[in-house]
């Protein structure tokens, strides 16, 4: 019985050497050449970092004054937005910091225009809500929740986490970001604080940036999304 288990082991043995032989004679089984694999060397990120800003206008966009977005804010179902999505406007001042986020409601009694009856004004002093009743503080979730995202955006890793001393960088290899191929940029800081960057593989502009909080309520980690496009 033992003789007969050790030749069936053997013969195990063979037949994989064999199936492994047969397999390295096909082309594709070597993996095709100067394909990428994950790495954590630290000068792949940087250069995919710099390759990064050079997308997005290279010192151009790394000493911009202040800057205007234009979009709309909604909620999704199946994928799509609901009906009456409300337009925003929102202007920066890069120093002193301060954002200015307008919403843009549209009605009338005869003919529907514009009317921009609510802003909000963020500044490192915390967030206030203007309208036609006056000026007052914002909730403090809601500041506490602004200044997270603040923190962890494109414009501060780059010009405030780049710069200090002792971060890491790691380079995760390729991922998928809705159905777009992406490297993965890992940054950490000494007060272990991480965002996971994921970079078009053709264009190097940014697909999506992710990072993980602690909820002070419940004690799970939750984690906060934004991706790009168009």
């Amino acid at each position: 019985m033992k003789l007969r288990m050790v030749l069936l082991i053997a013969m195990l043995s063979l037949g994989a050497a064999r199936m492994h032989a047969q397999a390295s004679a096909i082309p594709s089984a070597q993996g095709e050449p100067g394909a990428q694999t994950p790495t954590t060397d630290s000068s792949k990120a940087k250069s995919l970092l710099d390759a990064m800003v050079k997308a997005l206008g290279g010192e151009a966009w790394l000493n911009r004054e202040d800057w205007i977005y234009y979009g709309r804010t909604a909620s999704f179902y199946k994928g799509q937005p609901h009906e009456g999505a409300p337009e925003f406007e929102e202007y920066y001042r890069a120093k002193p910091f301060a954002e200015r986020v307008i919403l843009v409601s549209h009605y009338g009694v005869f003919i529907a225009t514009d009317h921009k009856d609510i802003a909000e004004v963020w500044t490192d002093a915390g967030g206030t809500e203007i309208t036609f009743k006056g000026t007052k503080p914002l909730p403090a979730k809601d500041v506490e929740d602004y200044e997270r995202r603040r923190r962890h955006s494109l414009e501060v890793i780059v010009n405030e986490w780049l710069k200090q001393p002792g971060v890491v960088l790691t380079y995760g290899g390729s991922d998928m970001v809705e159905r777009r191929l992406a490297e993965q940029i890992d940054i950490m800081t000494t007060n272990n604080d991480a965002v996971t960057l994921q970079l078009d593989e053709s264009t190097h502009l940014p697909l999506s940036i992710s990072f993980q909080w602690r909820d002070p309520l419940y004690k799970d980690l939750n984690t906060d999304v934004q991706e790009f496009d168009d």
